[in-house]
């Protein structure tokens, strides 16, 4: 859409499961308690809260173990080298799995009577493919067998583990958030060797946007009919292929956009943008939601949308994950985001 121009467009009709003005946080969050994660959650992000993701509490915590933590009929186990394929569950994924459980306990304990949209995250299919090491060693995503077997088995997953958080907060709209910060890479041919000295084959658009695709719409089935969330926060994301997989929104960092005219395809077709406005670590300067919310309003502007439209379709949120950052800065990026929202939902008409 040019500067300017003010035509009715697709997303004006779109029905977000989140009100104007909401934000939220990409995952992870720092320390190693599940109560108290939430609970920060719940006080600071109500419009749009999500299951905390805790890195620091070891192995089965990170993002590939806790994917792994979800698989049906695929097992992996923590190597020396990374998280590999294996022929029976070990320690570390039956680990994931303890987890998992603490999680949908404190799911039930804190949020089971909670009414709204709640976002649930997984890695996506190929971030796992491109993470995960075969018995001889490369990386999945060099196997195509083994990729499509990773890719139904996390469908599976995905959607079996929507459905035992739903026990927990059976009033919830539920989200799934898929990340794929290994997309780009997968697709440009930059996923390294075993060696580390070369690096593996480019997977073809069609058949990455194939595998992306069937844990979209298992996740959409698992949710009833909720948009599926598609977290990408490396250069170049491949936004056309995460929209023609058939998620319903982006989440990009604010400072590694694509092109307007991709961009602008996307929001006119009624994608929601999820877009990291916060630093993800502590800048040492006060964060000010009016200079935070600059970014997207001049993006706003210069994609000619209506003004009205930019809190409903745009949610606000931190660059990445929060793991890395001080358990005050992480609070503080949350209320930061919160308000940053609010500033985006009294954009003029």
């Amino acid at each position: 859409m040019r500067q300017g121009d003010r035509r009715p467009y697709a997303a004006a009709m779109v029905d977000y499961p989140w009100p104007a003005g909401a934000a939220t946080c990409i995952g992870s969050l720092p320390g190693t308690d599940p109560v108290e994660a939430l609970r920060i959650v719940l006080d600071e992000l109500p419009d749009l809260p999500h299951q905390p993701e805790l890195p620091a509490r070891g192995p089965g915590a990170d993002i590939i173990g806790r994917a792994a933590a979800m698989l049906v009929d695929v097992h992996v186990d923590l190597q020396p080298s990374g998280w590999r394929l294996v022929d029976r569950p070990g320690i570390d994924w039956r680990r994931g799995r303890d987890i998992q459980a603490r999680d949908l306990d404190v799911l039930a304990e804190l949020a089971g009577q909670y009414t709204g949209p709640f976002i649930i995250a997984a890695a996506g299919p190929w971030t796992l493919a491109a993470s995960i090491e075969l018995h001889r060693g490369d990386r999945a995503v060099a196997d195509p067998g083994a990729t499509r077997d990773l890719a139904q088995s996390l469908a599976e997953g995905v959607a079996a583990y929507a459905g035992r958080v739903r026990e927990r907060v059976p009033r919830a709209e539920l989200i799934v958030q898929l990340d794929e910060p290994s997309l780009p890479a997968v697709l440009a041919g930059r996923v390294p060797t075993a060696s580390g000295y070369e690096v593996l084959r480019a997977v073809e658009p069609p058949v990455a946007e194939q595998a992306l695709a069937g844990v979209i719409a298992g996740a959409v089935a698992a949710t009833g009919g909720r948009l599926v969330v598609v977290h990408c926060c490396a250069p170049v994301a491949p936004v056309g292929l995460i929209r023609a997989a058939g998620a319903g929104a982006v989440s990009l960092d604010a400072a590694l956009l694509p092109p307007d005219d991709v961009l602008g395809e996307a929001i006119e077709a009624g994608t929601a943008l999820w877009l990291g406005l916060v630093p993800t670590t502590d800048p040492g300067v006060r964060l000010e939601p009016n200079r935070l919310a600059e970014p997207a309003q001049r993006l706003w502007r210069r994609l000619g949308f209506p003004p009205g439209q930019l809190g409903r379709q745009v949610v606000v949120t931190p660059a990445c994950g929060l793991a890395g950052a001080s358990p005050a800065y992480a609070r503080a990026a949350l209320k930061a985001a919160r308000e940053t929202g609010r500033v985006l939902a009294e954009s003029p008409e």
